[in-house]
């Protein structure tokens, strides 16, 4: 037990201590929810927002002014056109799928600006696999340039394709690092690639935008991008969304989306939620202080982390373009022991042990430590990792900067303890 209370006490000199460093990295995030928090509020009033917009509806969801009322707020939160947000949506990567199938035609090629999009889309898409329903399977093709050595867009890469393939409709940026050792995608290479791709007439920018909703002061739908799609139970449901996914952008291609996600000619016109839609409102509100809590949090690991010796990316105060952070063991073990920890340090099913398992979409092993009100919630805190060299785990969430404060405390005092 002593051994145990004098980790403890060391792992909270060092919470202290990395605090102490980030001070003026708080204070940027702060400002940054601020700005977001403004523009949300905004487009509440803006749009009337009312009680009756909670209302549940039924059968087909004719008239659901609710769920139309919803789309007309995240339109404006996001800077674009028009929206479509439904608890249909499973998911961040159904959301992209059906984004991606609402705007492309067999003949026509999809180009991943950023190498081999996220594991979950492999199937979807088609690579490697020949999976009944993906898009490769409709006849769609599929490009990927890689990023540069310094792990940037390769724009010469991207013009070179575009000069040369009249099929390319759509260019894809992930803006999150999935499981990369990488920096986010920021805001400067998005605008240059939406620049490049926009002088080639009906060519459309798609960006996937989970992990990177209110991370910045604005969105990229704002500023380029044609369409972007996320999932509720991330950023923008602000750990409140009971489920649900968004898509949002250009009005024809919301048209088009909707009709892939029900059918054509009935579109966005049908599709009942007969349970409140009080969440996905308040959980938009409150997403830019839960966006921010989260990115908070990811900085305490970084720094606490990096005084401890160990190899994380982002560093602590660099700019951040979505909340994953990434810290790196020195095996299987330690990794899998710090995911135990967190999953300890969470409100629910802490009993729990996490084991590494064989997760449908994923080439390794993955562990996943979530011990969360809403199930695969990543604004809530989380941890996994895939169990292969380099060793990395992937930290993301907190609905509150003091959880992810005591988880962090617990982490480094269990690592300590096992010196």
């Amino acid at each position: 037990m002593n051994n145990e209370n004098t980790a403890m006490e060391h792992a909270k000199e060092i919470i202290l201590a990395a605090e102490a460093e980030a001070n003026d990295v708080y204070a940027r995030i702060e400002n940054t929810e601020h700005i977001n928090q403004e523009r949300v509020l905004n487009a509440f009033q803006n749009n009337n927002v009312s009680a009756r917009h909670f209302t549940p509806s039924y059968g087909y969801g004719y008239d659901d002014i609710s769920r139309d009322k919803l789309d007309s707020v995240f339109a404006e939160v996001f800077g674009a056109e028009d929206a479509l947000v439904r608890p249909q949506i499973v998911s961040g990567t159904h959301a992209l799928f059906l984004a991606l199938s609402g705007i492309l035609k067999p003949g026509e090629t999809l180009l991943s600006v950023t190498g081999k999009p996220y594991d979950t889309l492999e199937k979807a898409i088609g690579i490697g696999t020949n999976e009944f329903g993906s898009l490769l399977s409709y006849g769609i093709n599929y490009k990927a340039v890689e990023l540069t050595s310094e792990f940037k867009i390769d724009l010469a890469s991207l013009q070179s394709e575009l000069d040369s393939d009249n099929t390319v409709k759509v260019v894809y940026i992930q803006r999150s690092r999935g499981y990369a050792w990488r920096d986010s995608i920021n805001s400067e290479q998005i605008k240059d690639v939406c620049r490049i791709t926009h002088a080639k007439k009906n060519c459309i920018v798609m960006l996937d935008n989970c992990y990177g909703e209110f991370t910045d002061s604005c969105e990229p739908t704002s500023y380029g991008v044609d369409i972007a799609a996320g999932s509720l139970i991330k950023n923008p449901g602000g750990g409140i969304a009971p489920t649900g996914g968004y898509i949002c952008g250009k009005h024809e291609l919301i048209e088009q989306t909707a009709n892939k996600l029900t059918v054509p000619g009935m579109g966005r016109e049908v599709g009942s939620y007969a349970d409140s839609y009080q969440p996905f409102y308040q959980g938009l509100f409150m997403a830019p202080h839960v966006t921010a809590n989260a990115l908070k949090t990811s900085v305490l690991f970084a720094r606490a982390f990096e005084i401890m010796g160990m190899e994380t990316l982002p560093a602590f105060d660099a700019q951040r373009n979505d909340i994953v952070q990434s810290i790196r063991f020195k095996d299987a073990e330690s990794l899998i022991a710090f995911c135990k920890t967190i999953q300890a340090a969470s409100p629910i099913d802490s009993n729990v042990v996490p084991e590494p398992w064989d997760m449908p979409g994923y080439s390794n092993q993955v562990i996943m430590a979530a011990g969360s009100f809403v199930q695969g919630s990543s604004i809530e805190l989380s941890a996994d990792a895939p169990i292969c060299e380099p060793y990395t785990a992937y930290i993301q969430g907190s609905l509150t900067y003091s959880h992810g404060r005591i988880a962090a405390t617990r982490a480094i005092a269990a690592l300590l303890n096992n010196a």
